[in-house]
């Protein structure tokens, strides 16, 4: 079926993907303002799948192309000219792209290289830790001036990042800031400067790659951390000790267990 590798292709070339030293990097593609669509989302998935798949990636960074946006969000365009099933769909599966994000066992760093509102913003908090680019642009979840709300994901992850009440406020007023005050907030955790910016992003994503850190445990700590919270306390802390029975039986625990006696740096190797 021709139409369907065309599509396949299109939707392939609005993710860039490649590997670089253990780090899976993910680069929205859409230009002007990297907006994505259903197709977008199609071929996030597909890169958040190799990637999980992939031995030899330990971290993934995700980037918008470009140096003014990493993501405006929603293409409007595009939701103005489907119907509302297809509008219900399109946000289901966001949800279960960012979902399969936010639960795969290796550790995720958001590069704001640029504006990140709106769908860019729920994208980015989606992601284990966020790195901005200093005065590089402005964030937040202005939806409610379209008269709807931060529907993939944003109702749910800001208040987890940021308390109930400021999140129901900033969704409220709909308000964009800047990235100084994010950080302030705890909304992220980072601000790099913009000279050799994203090369500042992947030599801090590199600690957490083998052999300097064994990323096997960090990507358990992230899954204990992101499951656990959902649960209530006797089974967050039942998951957590399977994932350290898990850790426990692995190569790496042997290596880090035996650096400790022998008094030398282990050299991990993310098994």
């Amino acid at each position: 079926m021709p139409w369907l590798l065309e599509r396949v292709l299109m939707s392939a070339a609005l993710v860039d993907y490649r590997v670089e030293h253990g780090i899976a990097i993910f680069e929205l593609n859409n230009p002007p303002a990297n907006t994505y669509t259903y197709e977008m989302m199609r071929a996030l998935d597909e890169c958040i799948l190799q990637a999980r798949l992939d031995p030899e990636v330990s971290v993934l960074v995700l980037r918008g192309k470009g140096e003014r946006f990493f993501s405006a969000g929603a293409d409007i365009h595009m939701l103005r000219s489907v119907d509302p099933t297809f509008k219900y769909y399109f946000c289901l599966h966001a949800n279960e792209t960012l979902l399969r994000l936010e639960q795969t066992p290796k550790l995720v760093i958001a590069a704001l290289n640029g504006a990140t509102v709106g769908g860019g913003l729920e994208i980015a908090m989606a992601c284990d830790l966020r790195i901005a680019k200093r005065d590089g642009g402005r964030i937040g979840l202005p939806e409610v001036s379209l008269g709807v709300l931060p529907g993939t994901g944003g109702t749910q992850r800001l208040p987890r990042l940021v308390g109930k009440a400021r999140a129901i406020e900033l969704m409220a007023t709909g308000r964009v800031f800047a990235f100084e005050e994010a950080l302030d907030m705890g909304l992220i955790e980072h601000i790099f400067e913009p000279e050799d910016f994203f090369e500042q992003v992947l030599d801090y994503a590199r600690q957490f790659t083998p052999p300097s850190k064994a990323s096997k445990a960090v990507g358990r700590i992230k899954r204990a951390v992101c499951s656990g919270l959902e649960l209530p306390l006797p089974d967050a802390l039942a998951l957590e000790r399977e994932f350290q029975q898990q850790l426990f039986e692995s190569p790496d625990a042997s290596e880090g267990l035996a650096a400790y006696v022998e008094k030398r740096m282990p050299r991990f190797r993310g098994v």
